[in-house]
């Protein structure tokens, strides 16, 4: 017997500091009525992790009267203070700690945080992702434990992609992580944010394939597509991926086939585009 259908939503980057209001009103609008199960936030809650970015970000997270896991991303760390950065990255989000890479157990269906996002690295573009071996054997250890037939989907920031378009890693230890998840049926996709564009795409590994589903943003950073979050829908047999927006564009027309190495609209040939093609004419503000 099919299970009952279970609704998740997929936001990520929302970006406090430089969000959309009326895209943040409509998704809050749409959790008010819809009442997903669950609510996956995956990262990139501000933009620079200051104070006021991080309370109006936490307020709304808390206004959400559902079950949510939020993720850790790259802009959520401390920018402007070392000392914070290495000894308390996550002070700031004491708002939502009870919320902050947490498991969330459904009837059948069980979202698993890994941690991308990282204080330090040995390159010098730290807002890159790292699979670290403690966040991935934690992530493997919490998919191994869940009980006989219920299913994963795995949530993290950094599209678990070792190489980008360009050549240079995206996500150091992606590829480890990929094939890890590979070899364990009970994982269904890996959700992630980062690159401001919908996707829904599968990448082959060693042992096999893995679906990788990404989420747009919630605010005026865009790259090729207007703001955006994801709508799945599970029934115990496939897991349907909708993109919500706005403008009502196609769900085929909001997601880009590959991913691209970071946030900023595409400016060079080959860069992954969106059938809707709404790239900004310069680049959205950083500050």
């Amino acid at each position: 017997m099919a299970a009952e259908q279970t609704l998740l939503f997929h936001v990520s980057d929302i970006h406090f500091g430089l969000e959309d209001n009326r895209a943040l009103d409509w998704v809050k609008q749409e959790i008010a009525e819809r009442r997903p199960d669950a609510v996956a936030i995956t990262g990139d809650l501000t933009m620079r992790a200051r104070h006021r970015e991080f309370d109006a970000a936490c307020r709304w997270i808390r206004s959400l009267d559902v079950p949510v896991t939020v993720e850790v991303g790259n802009h959520d760390l401390p920018y402007f203070n070392l000392v914070e950065r290495f000894f308390q990255p996550y002070r700031r989000f004491r708002g939502i700690a009870d919320r902050v890479e947490r498991e969330i157990d459904l009837p059948g269906l069980a979202i698993v945080p890994l941690k991308t996002a990282v204080r330090a690295q040995p390159r010098l573009n730290w807002s890159k992702g790292w699979v670290s071996a403690r966040a991935l054997e934690k992530c493997l250890a919490a998919i191994d434990a869940l009980p006989d037939g219920v299913r994963a989907l795995v949530a993290c920031h950094h599209p678990l992609r070792e190489v980008g378009t360009a050549g240079t890693a995206l996500t150091r230890g992606g590829s480890k992580a990929l094939a890890e998840l590979a070899c364990r049926p009970s994982v269904l996709a890996v959700l992630s944010g980062h690159v401001h564009d919908a996707f829904d795409i599968v990448e082959e590994t060693a042992n096999g394939p893995v679906r990788m589903i990404g989420a747009g943003t919630l605010s005026k950073r865009t790259r090729s597509t207007p703001p955006s979050f994801n709508e799945l829908a599970w029934d115990g047999e496939s897991l349907r991926v909708r993109v919500r927006n706005l403008e009502s564009v196609r769900t085929p027309d909001m997601q880009i086939d590959d991913v691209p190495e970071d946030a900023r609209p595409p400016r060079q040939p080959g860069e992954p585009v969106a059938p809707v093609r709404q790239v900004p004419r310069t680049d959205p503000p950083v500050h």
